[in-house]
């Protein structure tokens, strides 16, 4: 399990919430977050899957999109969500599709008629918390369905639109409950937050097909006369919607497309745009000890609109730091990266001319030139002209593809996710810990009824009832996170989102914010993670008769197991555990 190796007080240590940092360790001068039903602790930890020594790191490098900006949710969403059913109707969709709205908390009535229904057959009122879709869902596009899987595969949850699928009906499109994740041409994982819009936009239309009485139901998609619409088609059109309402607003200004997210995000960017005093604060602090550069998709004249708006607070009073140009934060700026391309092979370098927002003919093959703006470029690139090699690089992003796995996989980058969704899984977890103690009450107890039986036994337990009972909690547990549960598992089982960030993710949380909160000298410490059977022994003090974990020499020296790690006397860096 990820953890964090933290500075706790003596009422912490039984609790999640301990593994935050004690307020007399946070910097006064930066603002508290404000606290949430999971604690404003929580909300400020940095969660650690494997050991990293924050002073080791001589180089910061930050996404744009969902990183350092922030979108505001689910204004940003509805936008991108209608502009996205435009393009459709004006590329031959029925208009009557314009009638559905982007919903995160679902159901949503059929424009056809119907409503949706939960596993059970009953209607399901949607909850103001609760968002039905989230991120790392797969959707096939043989039989459109949008599916939450684990990371070997195994089906979690099935969805046809708006209608959850179950039993039979899960077993006639997939006979083992089991997809081939390698078959990349027909299982797509939807795995950032821009994925949101587009897995809603799916089920709408799978949902409008599927009851519009125009249409004949086939199982990889929808007849109407001499026409076949498959599921794959439709997926190759939202496909091409997604790419045209996210076009650059170099080529809207051209007058090469209408309808663009980014242009009609730069009109209202108070709307959709979050703004964080602490972001120049912390960045500031950054590159008083180490480089610091941004690599992102997005084109030049968008990336200048947004870090402007993020840094400008010249007429408010809340900025922790003097008023300056936003390009002086970084020392390098990489903007079209194309990633994750941009961590193979990469594209040509260009220099950005900053007052046309135009590309500068050539190859740039000269140093680094402080303030100037690059575009494409590879990640050798990068590392070329900030004189850094791949572990000396913490990169934060919020894509587990195109930033984190292809960053730590080809790069040996250090690697930290942002993941949003947490403040809200954190409350659920806590909240509603006890049913996953039930849950863990019935694996023991069905443990217990084959603890004296073995090869020769003729007994046969009657176990039905117990099975039903993990049915139900995993169920319930599920539906506190929303309709496709949590981000992370189901029941006791791991998501394929959870596997690939604890895989890829050294260090993960909410907003990247978060290290404001923990001195650069810091040690993310991972605990040990126990193999199955490692965990069945028990390890206790030969002085006390209850069972706790005892300390390895190396920690016990340490004294208190929450104390902070960091230089021995000797002068010599702690291992933080990596090669």
């Amino acid at each position: 399990m990820a953890s964090v190796l933290s500075l706790r007080g003596p009422g912490d240590a039984h609790s999640c919430l301990g593994q935050g940092r004690s307020p007399r360790q946070r910097p006064r001068a930066v603002a508290r977050p404000s606290v949430g039903a999971a604690g404003g602790v929580v909300r400020q930890t940095i969660f650690v899957n494997r050991s990293l020594a924050l002073e080791k790191i001589k180089c910061f490098g930050f996404d744009m999109d969902y990183t350092l900006a922030m979108y505001k949710s689910p204004d940003y969403e509805e936008l991108a969500f209608s502009l996205l059913l435009e393009h459709l109707v004006a590329i031959g969709y029925p208009p009557e599709i314009l009638a559905y709205k982007y919903d995160p908390t679902f159901p949503t009535r059929s424009v056809c008629g119907g409503c949706p229904r939960d596993g059970r057959g009953s209607e399901c009122p949607p909850h103001p918390l609760t968002a039905v879709w989230c991120r790392g869902l797969v959707f096939d596009a043989l039989y459109g369905n949008l599916l939450k899987v684990d990371s070997h595969g195994n089906l979690l949850v099935c969805a046809h639109g708006f209608r959850f699928l179950k039993g039979a009906e899960i077993l006639h499109y997939y006979p083992n409950k089991f997809i081939q994740r390698d078959d990349m041409k027909r299982f797509h994982i939807l795995n950032t937050l821009f994925n949101l819009t587009e897995a809603h936009l799916y089920a709408c239309l799978v949902d409008f097909f599927t009851n519009c009485s125009r249409y004949v139901n086939c199982d990889t998609g929808y007849k109407h006369g001499n026409l076949f619409m498959s599921f794959r088609s439709m997926f190759q059109d939202v496909r091409e919607a997604m790419d045209h309402v996210h076009l650059s607003v170099g080529a809207v200004g051209r007058g090469l497309v209408v309808g663009c997210l980014k242009e009609k995000t730069l009109e209202n960017l108070e709307k959709y745009v979050v703004k964080d005093p602490r972001v120049p604060l912390l960045l500031s602090r950054m590159k008083e000890v180490g480089k610091v550069f941004l690599a992102t998709n997005s084109d030049y004249t968008y990336t200048d609109a947004i870090m402007s708006y993020l840094f400008d607070f010249s007429n408010e009073d809340e900025a922790d730091v003097p008023q300056r140009p936003w390009r002086s934060y970084f020392d390098l700026i990489v903007v079209d990266t194309r990633k994750p391309l941009f961590f193979a092979e990469g594209t040509v370098l260009r220099q950005v001319d900053t007052d046309t927002g135009k590309l500068r003919i050539g190859t740039y093959t000269g140093p680094l030139q402080h303030c100037t703006v690059y575009s494409g470029g590879s990640s050798d690139v990068v590392c070329d002209l900030l004189g850094v090699k791949g572990k000396d690089i913490l990169y934060m992003g919020d894509h587990i593809f195109g930033d984190i796995l292809k960053s730590k996989k080809r790069q040996g980058w250090r690697t930290f996710l942002v993941v949003p969704e947490l403040a809200r899984e954190l409350q659920v977890w806590t909240e509603k810990s006890e049913l996953f103690e039930e849950l863990r009450s019935l694996d023991l107890f069905l443990a217990e009824l084959y603890q004296h039986l073995d090869s020769g036994s003729s007994e046969c337990p009657d176990i039905s009832s117990i099975k039903r009972r993990i049915q139900k909690v995993t169920h319930e547990m599920d539906m506190c996170y929303g309709k496709m549960g949590s981000l992370f598992r189901c029941g006791s089982r791991q998501t394929l989102f959870a596997n690939q960030l604890m895989r890829y993710a050294d260090l993960y949380a909410a907003s990247f914010i978060n290290f404001l909160y923990y001195p650069f000298s810091y040690l993310f410490r991972a605990p040990p993670v126990l193999m199955a059977h490692e965990s069945t022994v028990e390890h206790s003090r030969p002085d006390s008769g209850d069972t706790v974990t005892a300390l390895p020499p190396w920690l016990a020296q340490h004294g208190d197991p929450g104390q902070q790690i960091s230089q021995d006397s000797s002068g010599e860096e702690e291992d933080d555990g990596e090669a």
